[in-house]
């Protein structure tokens, strides 16, 4: 077991392994795939050719740079510019920089559930812009939400790049955006990523490289059970399958067992069997189009007051307010 994971963060994972592994069908949450090993993963995945998100995302960014930063502007009180999932920063930075060069009165809070891509991100800021001001926070979404509401006394742009939201079924989304919205302020932005709607078999090759980075990516989940929580997983008994529904938009991974086994997870005290090809699932990767963003924001009560394509128009931020 890690000595170094906080005792509420370990806490959380126990619980939330124990309730997926006992469940029918099994599942996991995909935000414990990240700790060390799974952030060096998941920037490899960012590299990868199929992996078209982070380069889509990249290139609204840099291509509307001021746009987005007039957009955020407040030339009398300043901003705080809140980022949930930061990750690496690299599409931020584009926008720090933009924003440091010209003289925005703003600081930038980045949250991660990583604390390792915060402490990275963090000591990578330090360097490259040491005179930003920066209050980095590890955590969840929902446990920094309720936090948010302090930050009341000037304007603020929250972000959540990456389609961070996409990990969400609808009716979770909603609720997502309803809690975001209920922190805002009239004058507050919030400035989100959504992949769209495609080819399904870009889609699906996005989450299924030849290279299987990202069925190493997937496994992680079961190396930090096996290591944490002294689990006893092979994980090349395991299968990674990826599978896409077009009428819906949603992108689901899966972890397959090859073969029937019974396996002990020593910290739960648990025994778990899988019969030969059970799953777990581990990711949902939901994709959008115009009108259902639309949807979903009318049922947060916010509303969308612009919105930025790539050139391939396969990914779109959106800019809402309180509506």
């Amino acid at each position: 077991m890690d000595k170094n994971i906080p005792t509420v963060q370990l806490n959380n994972f126990k619980e939330e392994v124990k309730n997926g592994l006992t469940d029918s069908p099994k599942h996991l949450s995909s935000k414990y795939i990240y700790d060390k090993h799974g952030d060096l993963l998941f920037q490899k995945i960012m590299q990868l050719p199929e992996y078209y998100l982070t380069g889509c995302e990249y290139d609204i960014i840099s291509k509307n740079t001021f746009a987005l930063g007039e957009l955020f502007r407040d030339r009398e009180n300043g901003l705080d510019l809140i980022e949930l999932g930061a990750g690496d920063g690299k599409k931020t930075k584009v926008l720090l920089k933009y924003m440091m060069e010209n003289h925005f009165n703003f600081v930038y809070k980045p949250i991660d559930i990583s604390e390792n891509a915060i402490q990275q991100l963090s000591l990578n800021l330090a360097n490259e812009m040491p005179i930003l001001k920066v209050d980095a926070e590890v955590g969840e979404y929902f446990e920094v939400l309720a936090r948010l509401k302090n930050f009341n006394k000037r304007k603020k742009v929250i972000m959540v790049l990456g389609s961070n939201i996409g990990n969400l079924l609808h009716p979770e989304a909603i609720d997502f955006l309803t809690r975001l919205q209920n922190v805002m302020l009239p004058e507050d932005l919030l400035f989100m990523g959504f992949d769209q709607k495609k080819n399904p078999q870009t889609i699906l090759d996005a989450y299924n490289d030849s290279t299987k980075v990202t069925e190493a990516f997937s496994k992680n989940i079961l190396a930090r059970i096996n290591r944490e929580l002294e689990g006893n997983f092979d994980l090349d008994k395991f299968l990674h399958w990826e599978t896409y529904n077009p009428e819906t938009g949603t992108a689901k991974s899966f972890l397959v067992a090859k073969e029937a086994m019974n396996l002990n997870i020593k910290q739960l005290q648990l025994n778990v069997h899988f019969d030969a090809w059970e799953t777990i699932h581990v990711e949902i990767s939901q994709k959008y189009n115009d009108d259902t963003v639309k949807w979903m924001s009318e049922q947060s009560g916010l509303e969308v007051v612009n919105q930025f394509t790539d050139a391939l128009g396969y990914y779109k931020n959106y800019v809402f307010k309180k509506s």
